[in-house]
């Protein structure tokens, strides 16, 4: 199915200024960007589901923002020199992807807390999640994440600035979660996580060939 994929869709979810998104296509060059403030995460649904003309395949999307709350406190912890998860006293907040992407010193994650402790634009996070939730590439993506893993990688894509000045680092950062799905749909990427059943990061390389770099 995802040789189907025309579209590679990234949007950066915070609250202040509206949610806004950056789209490919199968070249890498621009397609559309854009900002949306009201009625959120059905407006991003419409906005697909014209993009591919309701066929939900042609498109894949990568989300800044987890993917859903915890239910309960980690009991887990991640030796990256084993490779594996021991158990930990310790009771904490966040879910094991992002403890993956810590472990590794590839970005420092927000971690996710429960529904009621999650600040705004997580929940808004959570919701977008859900709307698209009939679209079967739906990713979370974390930028900072790819930024690193992409440093002198000599990556491109089309550029185009038009609804930058709104938020420039927000814009940016859609774009990257953009060419992050890009990336990781070609198979040169990985996904991390996701035994907690609290959802998977995806990243732009795969981790053990960036470690050797």
């Amino acid at each position: 199915m995802k040789n189907e994929i025309e579209y590679f869709a990234g949007m950066d979810v915070q609250l202040k200024r509206g949610c806004c998104y950056y789209i490919l296509d199968n070249n890498k060059k621009f397609i559309s960007s854009g900002w949306i403030e009201e009625n959120i995460s059905q407006s991003f649904k419409k906005l697909f589901s014209e993009l591919t003309d309701n066929d939900p395949r042609k498109v894949a999307i990568g989300i800044d923002s987890p993917r859903m709350p915890i239910k309960n406190f980690r009991k887990r912890s991640f030796d990256k020199k084993t490779n594996k998860w021991i158990d930990d006293k310790v009771k904490r907040f966040g879910r094991e992807c992002e403890v993956i992407i810590k472990s590794y010193n590839i970005a420092n994650p927000q971690w996710t807390r429960t529904f009621e402790e999650s600040p705004d634009w997580m929940k808004l996070g959570y919701f977008i999640f859900e709307s698209l939730k009939y679209f079967p590439f739906v990713y979370e993506v974390f930028p900072s994440a790819s930024y690193r893993m992409l440093e002198n990688e000599n990556v491109s894509y089309e550029l185009c600035l038009n609804n930058f000045d709104a938020g420039v680092k927000d814009m940016l950062d859609a774009s990257v979660a953009a060419i992050t799905v890009f990336e990781f749909i070609k198979g040169r990427g990985c996904e991390v996580g996701g035994e907690d059943g609290l959802g998977t990061i995806i990243l732009p390389r795969k981790i053990e060939e960036w470690m050797k770099r």
